[in-house]
C-alpha cells in the first residue's frame, strides 16, 4: 500500500454572499458587545441579536495618556434576519438593562439572557435581564433570583449547559480576577444561583476568556488573561453528571496561540476560536488568527490559509486572507455551519464589518488520532466544497454552491429545524410560567440543539514520518463517549486515565467448540458496476441508520453473489499477512451489532470521502457475523467498503467466519429468516466461501501484529502465518490456523506458559512469557487481538505487550460491556476510544438499533440456548454449559 498524504488539519471555510443594510439600522462600529443566535419561530426566521458594547474609543497614540479607553457604551439592540439578511434596530418594551460592555449573554429558545458587564457608572448589577421574543414581540424582563449570586463582574462568560443550567464562570469583580463557577437551574423555581465546586482539574483565575456550550451539553472555557495579565492557551470542559456532581476536564493539547478578548463558538463538535490579543495588546495574527478545537477528536486544529470570509462594509469588499481575523473584543455566533462575526477592535480602529464564514463539518481535513500537543510540520491544503448539514447523510456530498449563499431548499430546511427547536424550548418556558412566583419573573427554559455533530474526527499531531519511526506507545488517556450526564450526550467525548478502567481486566472466559467445516463451491460471476455503491449509500448512515421495519434484507442472493465475487478478487491478490501503514483504526469483534458499528463511525469518523478515509486506514479483526441482529448489514457493508477503498479498508478472518460456527450461532438463521430459505441458504454458503479467502493477520509498520485469536502454542514466527495458503477451510487448516483464530491469553500476567482453554479440547491459553518471546523473536512491540469480550472494550496483557479489543457493546444483550476501537497515529501512539451500551428502549425497538421487535425472538432464543461466556472475574454459572456455548 502506498504512503498516504499527510495533511495539516484545517476546517473548510467558504465565502458567502451577504448584503449590507443601507438604512440606519446597522449596528455601526462597536466592540465588547454580544452576538447571539436565536432559533426560528412560526412568526420569524432565525435571528442574530446584537446587544450593548462600546461605540467609540478615547485615547490612543495621539493622547497624552497611554492606551485607549472604551466610550459610547450603549444598551441598544439590533436584530439580523438570517433569511432576509437585513439588520433592524429594535426597541423592546419594558425596562431595559443599563448600558454596558464586556457583559455575558446566552440564548434560551426565543429568549436571550444578559448578565453583568461594565458601563459609564461602573459595574452593572448582577441581575439577569431577559429579552423575550416570543410571538415576535420584543420585551425586557428582569429575572428575580433568590439568594447570593455571582455578583457584579465583567469580562466573564455565560451559556446554557445541558439544556437546563445557566452557567457563568470567571471574570473580574473590580478587585480581582475570579476563578469561580455558578449555575442556575432553569427547571426549578424559585430561581437561585448555586456556587459550584466541580471535581477534576480546575481552571485558573481568568478574565476575557470565552466559553460556548456544545449542543449536547458540554461547556467549554477557552483562553483568557490570568491575574498577572498573561494570556492563556488552555481549554477546560465542564459537564454535569446524573448524580448532580459537576466536573472540569482539561482539554488535550494547547491552542496554537495564547489569547484573550477573542471570540469562540461551536459549529457541531468544533469550537472555532477567532482573533484575540497577546501580552501587551498585540493582536493575534497570521495562521493563529483562527484556531479550532475538535472536541470529538480531542485535538486542536491549525488554520493554514483556508479562511475565506466575506466582509460586508460600505462598499462591499472581499478579503480572502487571514488579515480580516486580526481583531479583538468582537463577537461571534453560529447558525448551522455558518459563523457570523461582527465588529471588534483592530489596534485603534473600531470595526463595523460583518464577517460570514462557513465550515463544512462533513468535509474531513485530516483524521489521524494522536492526542498530543505537537503539530504536524508539513501542512498542506485540499479543495473542499460546501455541504448542507440538514440533508440526511448518505455518504455523498452536495454540489458546490460556488461560494454563494445557501439555496432556497436548504434554507427552508434550516427554518423548519430552527422552528422545531424554538417551539420545544418555548413549551418548557410556558410550563414554567404557569408556576411563576410573580408576574415579573421570567422563566429561562431549555433550548434544543441546532448543530449536527457528524464532524471529521481525530487528528494526528506528531511530526514523525509515515514510516512510523519511534516506539509503539499506548496513550495514557482513553477517549470515552460519556454515558452519565444530563441531556442528550450521545456525542460528548471525554478523556479518562487508563488507571480509571476498573473493569479492564474482566473478559469472557471461553468454553469449548466444534471445529468441523464444509462448504459448497459456486461459480464466480462478474459483478456489475455500482452494486457496492448502492450498499454504501443504503447502509453507511452513521447518524441516521435505523433497522428495517420488516427485517427483509434489501439484497437478493444474486447481488450477494456479485458482491462476494468482487471482494474475493481483491482478497486473492492480498497476502495472508497484510503489510499496513499508520495512521489506522483497529476494530475488534462486531458480531452483527451493526448499530454499534454506526455509533463508532458516528463518534470517531467513518470511511467515506465525506469522512476520513483519505487520511486514515481501517482494519477489522474478524467475527463480523453471529450473535447480533444485523450480521447481513455488517458483512455486506464491510465488503462494499473493501471494494470501494481496497487499499484503505482491511479485513482479516475471525473464528466465526467459518460455516460450522456461523451455522450454529445465528448467521445462517438470519440469512434464511431475512432472505427466504432458498436464497438465504445460497447467500450464507456464498459468504462462507468468501471467508476462506480472507487474510489472517496484519502487520502495522512492522512493529504491531494484529490477529483475531492469538499465538497459542504453535506460532513462534510471523513467517508461519505468511506460509498459510488460501483459500483454506477450518477442517483443512493446521494447528497454526487453530491457534491463530481460537487461542486466548491466560487469566492474567501471573499465569505463564500454556494452559488448557475452556473453549474446548485441543485449544490453549498462552501466558505473558509467550507474548514477550514472540515479540522479541519477530522484533515486534505489540500484539493486538480480538476474540474475547472485555468489559471496557480493551484490555492490556503481558505488561502492555498485548491488547485485547472488542467493539460490540452489551454483548448478547447481557454483558453490559463497553465497545472500543484503537486508533494508531503516525507516531505509533495508540488511543483507545470507547462507546458505552445504549440504554434499553423505552417505547420502540427503534430507540436502540440492537433491540429486535417484540415478536422477533429467534436471535434471543438462540443466545439463550448458546449463551456467551461469563466475564472474567465473575463466577461460572452452576448449570452445565454445552460445548456450543462459546464466543
Amino acid at each position: 500500500m502506498g504512503s498516504k498524504p499527510w495533511l495539516q488539519p484545517a476546517p473548510s471555510y467558504h465565502p458567502l454572499e451577504t448584503y449590507w443594510d443601507t438604512e440606519d439600522d446597522a449596528p455601526g462600529p462597536r466592540c465588547a458587545h454580544t452576538l447571539t443566535a436565536v432559533a426560528q419561530t412560526k412568526a420569524h426566521g432565525p435571528r442574530l441579536i446584537l446587544f450593548g458594547g462600546a461605540t467609540a474609543i478615547e485615547g490612543g497614540a495621539s493622547s497624552p495618556v497611554p492606551g485607549i479607553r472604551l466610550a459610547g457604551v450603549t444598551n441598544s439592540v439590533h436584530s439580523y434576519d438570517v433569511l432576509t439578511r437585513k439588520w433592524t434596530r429594535i426597541r423592546p418594551a419594558g425596562e431595559p438593562p443599563s448600558p454596558r460592555a464586556a457583559h455575558a449573554a446566552a440564548v434560551v429558545g426565543t429568549m436571550v439572557v444578559f448578565q453583568g458587564g461594565i458601563g459609564p457608572a461602573g459595574h452593572s448589577t448582577d441581575d439577569l435581564y431577559v429579552l423575550d421574543m416570543t410571538n415576535d414581540k420584543y420585551k425586557w424582563h428582569r429575572l428575580v433570583v433568590q439568594g447570593q449570586g455571582p455578583g457584579p463582574r465583567y469580562g466573564h462568560v455565560m451559556d446554557l449547559v445541558a439544556q437546563r443550567y445557566l452557567v457563568t464562570v470567571s471574570g473580574n469583580d473590580g478587585k480581582r480576577v475570579l476563578s469561580d463557577a455558578w449555575a442556575l437551574d432553569t427547571a426549578q423555581k424559585p430561581y437561585a444561583w448555586q456556587k459550584l465546586n466541580p471535581e477534576g482539574d480546575k481552571p485558573s483565575a481568568r478574565m476575557y476568556a470565552t466559553a460556548s456550550a456544545r449542543s449536547d451539553g458540554m461547556f467549554l472555557l477557552c483562553g483568557g488573561r490570568d491575574t498577572s495579565g498573561t494570556p492563556l492557551a488552555d481549554a477546560y470542559g465542564l459537564l454535569m453528571h446524573r448524580n448532580g456532581q459537576w466536573e472540569w476536564t482539561l482539554a488535550p493539547g494547547v491552542s496554537p496561540s495564547s489569547r484573550y478578548q477573542h471570540a469562540s463558538v461551536f459549529v457541531g463538535a468544533r469550537l472555532h476560536v477567532t482573533g484575540g490579543v497577546l501580552r501587551g495588546g498585540r493582536a493575534v495574527d497570521g495562521e493563529a488568527a483562527v484556531a479550532v478545537l475538535d472536541t470529538a477528536a480531542g485535538v486542536w486544529l491549525d488554520r493554514h490559509g483556508l479562511v475565506t470570509a466575506t466582509r460586508t462594509t460600505k462598499p462591499q469588499t472581499e478579503d480572502p486572507s487571514l488579515e480580516v481575523m486580526r481583531r479583538c473584543r468582537h463577537a461571534a455566533s453560529a447558525v448551522g455551519v455558518r459563523l457570523y462575526i461582527y465588529g471588534g477592535l483592530r489596534g485603534e480602529i473600531l470595526l463595523d464589518d460583518f464577517l460570514i464564514a462557513e465550515n463544512s463539518p462533513y468535509q474531513s481535513d485530516v483524521n489521524t488520532p494522536v492526542l498530543t500537543s505537537e503539530r504536524s510540520s508539513s501542512p498542506r491544503t485540499n479543495p473542499l466544497t460546501p455541504f448542507d448539514p440538514l440533508t440526511p447523510d448518505n455518504g455523498s456530498q452536495s454540489p458546490s454552491s460556488g461560494g454563494l449563499s445557501m439555496d432556497k431548499e436548504s434554507m427552508n430546511r434550516l427554518v423548519e429545524a430552527s422552528a422545531a427547536e424554538a417551539e420545544a424550548a418555548n413549551a418548557v418556558w410556558q410550563a414554567a410560567q404557569t408556576h411563576a412566583a410573580s408576574p415579573e419573573e421570567t422563566s429561562v427554559a431549555a433550548a434544543a440543539a441546532a448543530a449536527d455533530d457528524n464532524d471529521s474526527q481525530a487528528a494526528d499531531n506528531h511530526s514523525e514520518g509515515s514510516d512510523g519511526e519511534g516506539d509503539v506507545r499506548l496513550h495514557p488517556r482513553a477517549v470515552v463517549v460519556a454515558k452519565e450526564a444530563v441531556g442528550n450526550l450521545g456525542g460528548l467525548v471525554r478523556q479518562l486515565s487508563l488507571d480509571q478502567f476498573e473493569n479492564e481486566s474482566r473478559r469472557m472466559i471461553p468454553l469449548q467448540n466444534d471445529m468441523s467445516y464444509s462448504a459448497k463451491k459456486f461459480t464466480r460471476q462478474k459483478s456489475p458496476q455500482g452494486l457496492h455503491k448502492k450498499i454504501i449509500s443504503t447502509l453507511l448512515r452513521p447518524r441516521n441508520w435505523k433497522p428495517p421495519a420488516n427485517r427483509r434484507f434489501f439484497l437478493d442472493s444474486y447481488e450477494v453473489g456479485e458482491l462476494c465475487y468482487t471482494a474475493e478478487q481483491i482478497f486473492l491478490h492480498e497476502p495472508t499477512v497484510l503489510q499496513l501503514k499508520a495512521p489506522i483504526k483497529v476494530f475488534g469483534d462486531l458480531h452483527g451489532q451493526f448499530g454499534d458499528l454506526m455509533r463508532l463511525f458516528d463518534e470517531y469518523g467513518y470511511p467515506s470521502t465525506a469522512g476520513d478515509i483519505t487520511y486514515i486506514d481501517y482494519l477489522f479483526l474478524g467475527d463480523y457475523v453471529d450473535r447480533g441482529q444485523h450480521s447481513l448489514e455488517t458483512i455486506t457493508l464491510l465488503l462494499a467498503l473493501k471494494i470501494q477503498y481496497p487499499e484503505n479498508v482491511h479485513l482479516i478472518r475471525g473464528n466465526h467466519e467459518a460455516a460450522d460456527i456461523n451455522a450454529l450461532f445465528g448467521f445462517r438463521l438470519e440469512c434464511i429468516e431475512r432472505m427466504g430459505e432458498n436464497d438465504g441458504i445460497w447467500a450464507w454458503t456464498r459468504f462462507n466461501q468468501l471467508f476462506n479467502h480472507l487474510p489472517l493477520a496484519a502487520l502495522i509498520e512492522k512493529k504491531i501484529i494484529c490477529m483475531h485469536g492469538g499465538i497459542g502454542r504453535s506460532i513462534h514466527l510471523v513467517e508461519q502465518i505468511e506460509k498459510i495458503e488460501r483459500p483454506i477451510t477450518m477442517d483443512a487448516g493446521s494447528l497454526v490456523l487453530m491457534d491463530l483464530l481460537w487461542s486466548d491469553p491466560t487469566e492474567n500476567d501471573s499465569v505463564e506458559g500454556l494452559r488448557p482453554n475452556a473453549r474446548g479440547p485441543g485449544l490453549v491459553t498462552f501466558g505473558p512469557d509467550r507474548v514477550s518471546d514472540f515479540c522479541k523473536r519477530n522484533k515486534l512491540q505489540l500484539i493486538i487481538r480480538a476474540h474475547e469480550c472485555v468489559m471496557d472494550g480493551f484490555e492490556r496483557f503481558a505488561q502492555g505487550q498485548l491488547i485485547t479489543l472488542f467493539s460490540a457493546t452489551n454483548y448478547c444483550g447481557t454483558a453490559n460491556n463497553a465497545g472500543a476501537i484503537l486508533v494508531i497515529g503516525r507516531g505509533l501512539m495508540i488511543v483507545p476510544k470507547l462507546i458505552h451500551p445504549l440504554p434499553p428502549p423505552l417505547q420502540s425497538p427503534e430507540t436502540s438499533p440492537e433491540r429486535p421487535p417484540q415478536d422477533d425472538t429467534w436471535m434471543q432464543e438462540l443466545n439463550i440456548q448458546r449463551p456467551p461466556t461469563p466475564t472474567r472475574g465473575r463466577p461460572q454459572p452452576d448449570h452445565d454449559r454445552s460445548s456450543l456455548a462459546y464466543i
